[in-house]
This record gives structure tokens, sequence and C-alpha cells, in this order.
């Protein structure tokens, strides 16, 4: 990574300043779309917590908007995403309107607004010793991996691009990563409402095992 001018210290200052201007544009929209999903939801609530490794591995709560109902069967388990996931859910997933409270950990200087995804905790085990890279900066709400396929791309390709982003991380990379963000969310590209595929965990786990020969 460089350790620039940009990098060290313009990066989280204009993280701050878009933030702040976006929140100020969009905070009704933010407050629209949690009074739908209070109703929508089922009394499920309306933001979704989950612990995630940022900077330096440190564990955070990332926000998103709840886009599931915590309906369950006859014997207390979980329904299918399929089932749990509402109308209005899907709308909010397919508009990328779900990533919007991810603008307060951004303020909070838990996220930036450009960088690697912050993934699950149990695929740190899993990374390369190149692909630890992602940790070394702040994980964004998009990023390169993002803008370049998401989950379209396997786990292999999509953690090459987080690597080679902190490799490139510029003012003129972010800059792109914005554009083609606004871009694919406008056009709707790339957006799996249900998420499909293997967990990462899962799919080292079995390349370990079989190298192993077990």
């Amino acid at each position: 990574m460089k350790h620039n001018i940009y990098n060290c210290y313009l990066k989280r200052f204009f993280d701050l300043v878009l933030v702040i201007i976006a929140l100020l544009c969009l905070w009704w929209l933010i407050v629209i779309v949690a009074i739908v999903l209070h109703f929508a939801n089922k009394g499920a609530g309306v933001f979704f917590y989950q612990n995630r490794p940022g900077l330096n591995e440190k564990i955070f709560k990332i926000i998103k908007f709840k886009s599931m109902t915590d309906e369950r069967d006859a014997d207390g388990n979980l329904l299918p995403n399929e089932k749990r996931l509402t109308k209005i859910g899907a709308f909010v997933r397919q508009t990328s309107l779900d990533e919007l409270p991810q603008l307060f950990n951004v303020l909070k200087g838990e996220m930036s607004l450009i960088g690697p995804r912050p993934l699950l905790p149990e695929y740190l085990p899993y990374y390369t010793e190149r692909e630890k890279l992602r940790h070394t900066v702040r994980p964004g709400i998009s990023g390169w991996a993002q803008v370049n396929g998401r989950n379209a791309v396997s786990w292999d390709q999509k953690l090459e691009y987080d690597a080679y982003y902190v490799e490139h991380l510029s003012f003129a990379l972010d800059c792109k990563v914005i554009l083609r963000t606004l871009r694919n969310v406008l056009e709707h590209k790339d957006v799996q409402v249900v998420p499909k595929g293997t967990l990462l965990s899962v799919e080292r786990h079995d390349k370990v095992k079989k190298i192993a020969g077990e």
C-alpha cells in the first residue's frame, strides 16, 4: 500500500465531507425506508447488525436495513431466506437502499465509502497472505470487486480485486469506483436479491481437505 498524503489523511477527510452531504440530502429517504420496513418486517425490526472485521481486523458492527422477517417454522427454526424476504425487502436490496445505514459506519470511522467489502469474521483464517492486505485499510460500502462483478465472480477473483485495490489505492481509483457504483445502482447491475454461492470458509475448508487427501 502506498503511504501518500491521500491514503493517510485526505481519504478520511473526503469520506467525512461526502457522508455529511449524503446524510443531509438523503435523511428523508432513510426515514421513509425505515418506516416502511417497520411494517413490512412484521415486528422483526428495521436494522440488521452483524459483526465484521475492519481495519487491522478490529471487529465492528455493520449496519444495514433489515429486509427479512423473523418468521419461523413449527420447530422454532428460521424459515429459508427466500420465504422471509418480503417484496419491500427485495426492492430495498435490488436498489441497494439496504446499504444506506452504513453511512453511519463511515461517519464513526469504522468504514470508508470505498474499500474492500467487510466479510464475515469466520473467513479470517482462510485468507492468503496477499489477501490479508484487505485489512490494512478501512472496509468500504463499495469497492473495486463490487464494480467488477460483485457476487458474479469467484472468491479467488473477488479477493484478488481487493488486494489490487489496496496496492493501487489512490484518489483517481476511488473516483472511478464511485462513478461505476452509481452507474451500477441506477442499472441494478450485478445485484443478487437472494445471494447464492458457497461460503468462503466452506469452499476453502473443502480445498484444504482435498489437498491433504482427506
